[in-house]
């Protein structure tokens, strides 16, 4: 790996970790969602979906925390990784033109976390050309 930075994002609909990192170093900066959990209970024959509604300003607030370069991988569980993707593509072209992938991950440790960014990066970089500094 180059010099070049990688930024993995693991989002559930609380909190969202953005880790920045090379081979050499790593930051990580957390963003907390200002909605309180909800457990939402469907009941049978109402007009909803049984779905907690999209929290479109804690997903600003994830993409704002997002570096300006290099490649993005988002991760983590149930859909909260997939709305972070679709809004990022409805509203930061910018950044929707730099993910990498999206990936399901449970409830990694910061180190585990940071291992599965580092492995899938020494993978995905073989897949682009690398540009010289």
């Amino acid at each position: 790996m180059l010099n070049q930075y990688h930024t993995l994002i693991w989002v559930d609909h609380r909190i969202a970790k953005v880790l920045h990192f090379n081979a050499d170093a790593n930051e990580t900066t957390s963003v907390q969602s200002s909605h309180p959990h909800q457990h939402i209970h469907h009941k049978a024959n109402s007009g909803d979906s049984g779905h907690a509604p999209v929290d479109k300003e804690f997903l600003e607030r994830v993409a704002h925390a997002i570096p300006k370069t290099g490649p993005i991988l988002i991760t983590g569980p149930g859909s909260a990784r997939n709305e972070l993707r679709a809004y990022i593509e409805r509203a930061h072209k910018d950044l929707a033109a730099r993910i990498s992938a999206v990936e399901p991950l449970d409830h990694p440790s910061d180190g585990e976390l940071l291992a599965f960014g580092r492995r899938f990066f020494t993978a995905d970089d073989r897949m682009h050309p690398q540009v010289s500094r």
